[in-house]
């Protein structure tokens, strides 16, 4: 059965628990950085609106909440944020080696492939952008963490399908800490979600540190590489 939820055209719904969006607008904009702090290892996150705190006051968005449970945790690590709204994987591969450059992460959390999807972009495209880009950060010793979305069925079975398995491909291939569905608890609680039926709200942004937080925390514990 469809779910649906009470939000305008263009809402987040799911089947099976997949989360879906009808095709319309890309992401929006949102704020671009959160500095870390100096001379702490960095965790880069890479993404589009999802990740950039698209709708919320400053300081409410999971990137932000991230930084201060690191912080509340005595981690040793600062977070700075590259996302960039409405961003696709092709212009995030653009963007990339410079914020590798400029950053020098240790671990690069990748959310990127929304905006592809949602305008219906070919798979193969967006995949062969996130391969490159999970290449380039693995290739500088960076560990990375794929944040993965789910397609509408209006997209038809094999697009929304294709778009799953590129995650968990993509995930499998390169031996990647996953999330395989972003907004999994957010999607179908209207209450959780923006007036334009796409984005969280700031109720939602601390689920989506749920999601993040059981595979980013082994990558924090674990030991800088060497060589």
């Amino acid at each position: 059965m469809l779910l649906a939820l009470a939000a305008p055209a263009g809402a987040w719904a799911a089947a099976d628990g997949t989360a879906a969006a009808t095709a319309g607008p890309s992401l929006h904009p949102g704020p671009s950085l959160h500095p870390g702090t100096a001379h702490a290892p960095v965790i880069l996150v890479f993404g589009d609106s999802l990740s950039a705190g698209y709708g919320v006051p400053v300081g409410a968005g999971w990137v932000s909440l991230l930084a201060r449970k690191i912080a509340q945790a005595d981690y040793d690590f600062s977070v700075v944020n590259a996302s960039v709204s409405g961003e696709t994987t092709a212009g995030g591969l653009a963007r990339l080696p410079r914020a590798l450059d400029l950053h020098h992460p240790r671990i690069l959390i990748l959310e990127l492939g929304a905006n592809d999807g949602l305008r219906g972009l070919p798979i193969a495209s967006a995949r062969s952008n996130l391969d490159q880009m999970i290449t380039l950060a693995q290739a500088r010793g960076v560990q990375v963490l794929l944040l993965g979305l789910r397609m509408p069925p209006n997209y038809g079975p094999r697009y929304t399908s294709a778009f799953h398995r590129m995650y968990l491909d993509l995930a499998h291939d390169h031996h990647l800490a996953l999330v395989p569905f972003l907004l999994k608890k957010v999607a179908l609680h209207p209450q959780l979600i923006q007036a334009d039926g796409l984005h969280p709200n700031a109720l939602g942004q601390p689920l989506l540190l749920q999601m993040v937080w059981p595979q980013l925390a082994p990558m924090l514990r674990a030991k800088a590489p060497t060589g």
